[in-house]
């Protein structure tokens, strides 16, 4: 149903309203008496063999919604309904930002993929956990993706994630700090050697001070060559780090069938989807191999079947995530991922 008629209806509208429309009409049906209970047992799947224990959380399932979806933690009890292992919301910034102007959300079809330069538009860290304390389904793990507001200057930035910290860590599971976002000027010249660590030391110490310290991971691009991909495995062990996330959007804009004109019109961006599939695994299975398995990864980056997932684990991630993968294939897509890896652990 999801391929022949509710995807062509949602891609004929502009690509930010059909997200705003599916946010709308998912509130409104989990309100309808009985609707919980349903999309459950349509898209839930519960599983032993699901069941995942990484860095100290209980995962039901290890497929989990990346960051970027539900910016502003409004959907939590129905994503996980819809058969979802964790949810990482934001990324979140201290203060509420409009982002960057629209249009700045686009699809490739014919790829697969999106193009987004959203910006980190979110209602900021105060709203996102006062929603978080209204949540009903509590073994839903929750990750909380913070950065830092566009004005902040990047000599400033960790006061930013450390405020982030603060506002959240009751409310969720883990953090991610994201400094891989090609859509925040200058953002990324924090995963840097020296600006990063100086970061996530600050960022860690608030964080380890707390009554609760919660794990913390950071997000990486996948444009890093493999010198850097060295260092973030070190900065990672400096700083006592639970675990990496690989890989965000790429600015790369190779390998696509859409004709080079087009995607040149659409401007700046993070390129996710289909086409960043195997660099995104190659990401991986260096961090994994490299650190000989000891660092936890969220592997994400162009899952759209069983098949992408299995192959971001025998990489050697510890958990998944879905964005476009979700979008273009529907909301069946957590469910036949789990089915196959219930499966293939029997």
């Amino acid at each position: 149903m999801y391929q022949s008629l509710v995807k062509p209806l949602l891609f004929k509208l502009d690509a930010e309203r059909a997200h705003h429309l599916i946010f709308e009409n998912l509130k409104r049906a989990y309100r309808v008496p009985g609707m919980p209970a349903l999309l459950r047992g349509l898209y839930d799947l519960r599983h032993p063999n699901l069941e995942r224990e990484v860095f100290g959380l209980p995962f039901r399932n290890p497929v989990g919604l990346a960051a970027g979806f539900d910016k502003n933690a409004e959907l939590t009890d129905e994503l996980g309904a819809l058969g979802f292992g964790f949810v990482e919301i934001g990324t979140v910034t201290p203060r509420p930002q409009p982002g960057n102007p629209a249009p700045r959300l686009f699809r490739l079809p014919s790829d697969a993929a999106l193009i987004n330069r959203m910006g980190f538009n979110n209602d900021g860290a105060a709203a996102a956990a006062t929603r978080l304390r209204h949540r009903r389904d509590r073994d839903l793990v929750i990750g909380g993706n913070i950065g830092k507001n566009k004005d902040t200057p990047n000599e400033l930035a960790a006061h930013d994630y450390v405020a982030c910290v603060e506002a959240l860590h009751e409310v969720v599971d883990y953090f991610v700090v994201n400094v891989s976002s090609p859509n925040t000027p200058n953002l990324r010249q924090l995963q840097e050697r020296e600006p990063l660590i100086a970061l996530l030391g600050q960022v860690q110490e608030r964080n380890q001070s707390l009554p609760k310290p919660r794990p913390l991971l950071l997000k990486i691009a996948p444009d890093l060559t493999d010198t850097q991909l060295d260092d973030i495995l070190l900065i990672a062990r400096e700083t006592n780090l639970s675990g990496l996330v690989a890989t965000n959007t790429t600015i790369g804009r190779g390998g696509l069938t859409t004709a080079a004109d087009q995607v040149t019109a659409l401007g700046a961006g993070g390129l996710s989807g289909r086409p960043l599939r195997q660099r995104a695994t190659e990401v991986i299975r260096y961090l994994s191999h490299h650190s000989r398995g000891q660092l936890p990864i969220i592997g994400v980056g162009g899952i759209h079947s069983a098949a992408d997932a299995r192959e971001k684990l025998e990489a050697g991630a510890s958990l998944l995530q879905l964005y476009s993968g979700f979008i273009y294939e529907g909301p069946s897509l957590p469910k036949q991922i789990n089915q196959v890896l219930a499966r293939k652990h029997s």
